[in-house]
């Protein structure tokens, strides 16, 4: 039972209803052909004839293709497994923290207590991972905004991916900083494709501790529980075309602390609640489960694990549900550099 004194929240007066988005266009994006090792085999696998995207066929670029080759031989920028993300750069890549406790007064937002410990653990977690991670405390509106362009603008090309953590008070689609709010659009529109060309393709992943709203989070007793292990593993030969092109959209993964409208909780003392989780599973399988796989053991964590224990009857017993937004289009996985990687 977590006693909590503090909550990632504001004044129910300063909501406002997210904007319309305008429709999303769409990028060019290169991807290499799969090469036997040249060494081990000495030829080259062609690419297959481009077929159409409703075609079921095993030649489908959707379906899953066979892998052959020495993985340990495989260079930087090669293709990796078909359904994952290519990891095989040298660089995990860059990892920020912006980590917001003192507000100043004209926010009307109170200390965020315990929110170091968050911002601590998960800068050992996403370096225990291989990222280059850079931590910024107390990050008022025009830093925010000049940290998050300059990473953009930062040559990604070497790197597997980008990962970004927002530790703050807000509500829906707002962040607060210390000296105001900003959207949360703003702060994602500078990595999108067609502004941050090196990570188009990559996983751009976005981690958020905030509140998104002034409701509780309902709970009910749970009396029994369906568990669904179908599934099927099937492996089929598809060729790679050379250009395509992908939604700006796209490969963004966003990791709320809480659904859209409610509280995101967090101890004074330990921290917030979706961090504590997520720390935890990082820590035990971040090197060998897929991230989506573990954002459901992050959910699973803070939901059944975490209660409110407070002075006040109206906040005693109350839940907390992490909420995942997936824009990925393959699996990714933080595996350990193999030290063999050559170019």
């Amino acid at each position: 039972m977590s006693r909590l004194t503090d909550m990632d929240t504001i004044s129910p007066f300063d909501r406002m209803s997210p904007k319309k988005k305008s429709h999303g266009s769409a990028i060019d994006i290169h991807v290499e052909y799969d090469r036997k090792d040249s060494a081990t085999s000495g030829t080259t696998s062609a690419s297959s004839p481009r077929m159409s995207p409703c075609s079921v066929e095993s030649g489908s670029p959707y379906l899953l293709r066979k892998v052959s080759g020495d993985r340990r031989s495989v260079r930087p920028g090669a293709p990796s497994e078909p359904n994952e993300y290519n990891f095989n750069y040298h660089k995990r890549g860059l990892f920020l923290i912006i980590n917001n406790k003192n507000f100043h007064p004209s926010t009307g937002q109170v200390t965020r207590e315990g929110t170091n410990v968050d911002a601590e653990r998960l800068e050992e977690r996403f370096q225990d991972l291989g990222f280059e991670v850079r931590r910024y405390n107390d990050v008022a509106s025009a830093k925010i905004t000049k940290i998050m362009y300059d990473a953009s603008e930062y040559d990604h090309s070497d790197c597997d991916c980008f990962g970004c953590a927002i530790l703050s008070h807000g509500i829906e689609g707002r962040i607060y900083t210390t000296d105001g709010i900003l959207p949360l659009e703003m702060l994602i529109v500078p990595f999108k494709g067609e502004r941050c060309p090196t990570l188009v393709g990559k996983p751009k992943l976005f981690f958020l501790q905030a509140c998104r709203g002034i409701t509780y989070e309902a709970s009910i007793d749970l009396t029994d529980s369906v568990s669904d292990r179908s599934g099927y593993s099937e492996d089929f030969e598809s060729g790679v075309h050379p250009l395509r092109k992908i939604p700006v959209e796209a490969d963004f993964l966003f990791s709320y602390s809480t659904v859209p409208g409610c509280y995101s909780w967090r101890n004074n003392q330990d921290g917030s609640w979706f961090i504590q989780a997520l720390c935890i599973v990082l820590e035990n399988y971040g090197p060998k489960m897929e991230l989506l796989h573990m954002l459901t053991q992050v959910n699973r964590i803070v939901t059944y694990e975490f209660e409110s224990c407070t002075d006040d009857e109206f906040t005693e017993n109350i839940k907390q549900m992490p909420c995942i937004v997936s824009m990925l289009t393959r699996y990714v996985y933080f595996r350990p550099k193999k030290p063999d990687i050559r170019d």
